[in-house]
């Protein structure tokens, strides 16, 4: 079950006001055209920013999640018309041999466990087609950004049109390993209520995530830097072209791309089916 941020629809209404700024997402729009790509599957869409964004350049868009309330949110977006929403979670996606599947944000830390995370790549590989693309993120755990999610330092009062005021705030709740949980407290202003989600996000290090992808479904692994300069944004909150298609049955696992200097960027080349 996804987050009450996002399953709860007074809490999905909030995600866009709150965090209106998804440059982010511009590593992601500029992969699908580096790639060629014209069919891309988007895991975890939420409220669809990048589905959107992607179908109105022409690109065939499908866009799956979990949280039916963040999808009602991603479907009244101008141009949503354009995008297939699928209401489902990364472990049963549609067979779509997408040219490009992406999962942005915090989505690719939410499979907590070894299996899930296998479970998932499983999956993206079915949906890919022979020389398609994933492009993830995961945060740099040495950075250890989760020191910063206090209420001192994540706190904001924010004037959400039609809502009203909204006070948001972080709360770290426990560090055990590599899981790292918190929790987002909203109050609301005009009525005076309160509500929280909960959230754990597993911090996994550029080895592990090599080793996740070291098999006979994916290729060997190279590493880069966070990119810099225009487009890149800093937040401590919790938020090489391959052309053409190789031969024989390969699968190109595509950059991990972080557009945020706190995240690292990985990239992962392709691997045999």
């Amino acid at each position: 079950m996804a987050d009450a941020h996002f399953e709860v629809p007074r809490l999905a209404e909030l995600y866009d006001p709150l965090d209106p700024d998804r440059s982010d997402l511009d590593a992601y729009a500029r992969l699908a055209a580096e790639f060629g790509a014209r069919t891309v599957l988007d895991i975890g869409c939420g409220t669809g920013t990048l589905a959107c964004l992607l179908a109105g350049r022409g690109l065939e868009v499908i866009a799956a999640d979990p949280a039916a309330a963040s999808l009602e949110v991603a479907r009244r977006k101008p141009g949503a018309g354009r995008v297939r929403w699928v209401h489902t979670n990364a472990t049963a996606l549609p067979p779509v041999q997408a040219d490009l599947v992406t999962m942005t944000g915090n989505v690719a830390q939410v499979f907590v466990t070894g299996e899930e995370w296998a479970v998932v790549l499983r999956a993206v590989h079915g949906a890919l087609r022979p020389g398609g693309r994933l492009a993830f993120e995961s945060r740099d755990p040495g950075r250890k950004a989760w020191l910063g999610w206090n209420r001192g330092q994540t706190y904001r009062r924010t004037v959400i049109p039609d809502t009203g005021p909204v006070q948001t705030w972080v709360d770290l709740t426990k560090v055990e390993g590599d899981l790292v949980s918190f929790r987002t407290t909203f109050v609301f202003d005009g009525d005076g209520a309160v509500l929280t989600s909960d959230s754990t996000l597993r911090f996994r290090s550029r080895g592990e995530l090599a080793d996740s992808l070291a098999g006979p479904a994916w290729s060997s692994t190279r590493s880069g830097t966070p990119p810099t300069g225009p487009g890149s944004s800093s937040s401590s909150s919790p938020g090489k072209r391959h052309s053409g298609r190789p031969s024989g049955r390969r699968v190109r696992l595509g950059p991990v791309v972080i557009n945020r200097p706190a995240w690292r960027r990985l990239w992962f080349p392709p691997k045999a089916r």
